[in-house]
């Protein structure tokens, strides 16, 4: 799961592939679907439809999984920048991906000059305790990463550069209030999370200018197969669960679809442009979220965790649930897009069938 100051989990082939994957010469940027034309390894024009070609990394995450399959339905290809071709081909298996190129670093550079666009989701998970070693990594896995494919963006001839670049940040941007509401305009926190956010979000916006760049500002995702849920099912059906310390912080989620569909639509529609917030547009307490919890699994919610369980399992990275913020999608909402789950009760329905 993406860094977030409000999340609990917070993102082959070789050189031969980058031959026979065709290579855009153009890309429209009037707001309809992208037509890329395309050269064949024959040298010979033919037209891909509305097809883009699109580079990831920490596609083998939480988020990335989904995007990648999303973008397949869509008929998109996608190139995922790993340091494991071995790791991400168990995740994205040949036989059940073949329109997946998988790309280690050394190969990273090719990759994103063949491609339409670059959407950025690594970063090294928070759910962990802070040593000073760690949140060392935890922002240097975010700002190196993001350094790195900027770095490769600008230095593309423009013939082959891709148009869109989205980065992911996240809501800890705003730093933590249990009063206050915070909109894409709202400006940054204090604390170390708001720190990593600013510096995430610094590096990505030396993108070259003619580079469309999107910065998503995640929240708590809610999702079958990770981030928030993933940690508060299993308390739930062990009659354990219970809001997490005084349950009155805000909790500014969305659900894992959504976020895909924000990110698709950013990909394909030039408005989306600058910081938007990847949150749904009503966020709870947090009392509220784990009372709503309980009543779709079939589950008491009444004994609170206490702080100081949370802190001895986290340490420092506590702070990430005991702590949170009122986020609103403003910007999301004047794009007019449209959320599949607004409230969080139908998101944790739509979940609960699939557990």
């Amino acid at each position: 799961m993406v860094l977030s100051t409000s999340s609990i989990s917070f993102s082959n082939s070789v050189v031969s592939p980058f031959l026979s994957l065709p290579k855009p010469t153009s890309l429209a940027r009037d707001g309809k679907r992208c037509r890329v034309v395309c050269v064949s390894g024959s040298n010979s024009g033919s037209s891909q439809g509305s097809q883009m070609i699109v580079s990831i990394t920490g596609a083998t995450g939480f988020i990335g999984q989904r995007l990648v399959k999303k973008l397949l339905s869509d008929d998109h290809k996608v190139r995922v920048l790993t340091r494991s071709r071995a790791k991400a081909r168990l995740v994205f298996p040949v036989e059940n991906f073949p329109q997946v190129l998988i790309a280690e670093e050394r190969e990273w550079e090719k990759c994103i000059q063949g491609s339409n666009a670059v959407v950025n989701l690594a970063g090294l998970p928070i759910s962990t305790r802070w040593s000073s070693e760690i949140k060392k990594e935890i922002k240097q896995s975010r700002v190196n990463t993001t350094s790195k494919i900027v770095g490769y963006v600008n230095q593309s001839n423009v013939d082959v550069r891709p148009s869109v670049f989205i980065s992911a940040t996240a809501v800890g941007y705003y730093g933590t209030s249990e009063t206050h509401s915070f909109d894409e305009t709202s400006p940054s926190g204090n604390d170390y999370l708001s720190e990593v956010c600013r510096e995430w979000e610094a590096k990505a916006s030396e993108v070259d200018n003619n580079v469309r760049l999107v910065l998503i500002r995640i929240g708590v995702v809610l999702g079958k197969d990770g981030g928030a849920l993933a940690k508060m099912v299993p308390l739930f059906m062990m009659f354990a669960g219970g809001p997490l310390g005084s349950g009155k912080q805000w909790f500014s989620w969305i659900h894992l679809d959504d976020l895909v569909n924000l990110i698709c639509e950013a990909l394909i529609n030039p408005s989306y442009k600058g910081i938007i917030n990847g949150t749904a547009p009503n966020p709870v307490r947090l009392s509220e979220m784990c009372s709503q919890l309980g009543e779709v699994i079939g589950r008491p919610s009444w004994l609170p965790v206490p702080d100081f369980a949370l802190k001895a399992v986290l340490g420092e990275g506590a702070s990430v649930v005991l702590e949170g913020q009122r986020v609103l999608p403003v910007r999301a909402k004047e794009l007019g897009f449209s959320y599949k789950y607004p409230y969080v009760r139908d998101a944790l329905k739509a979940i609960s069938k699939e557990l």
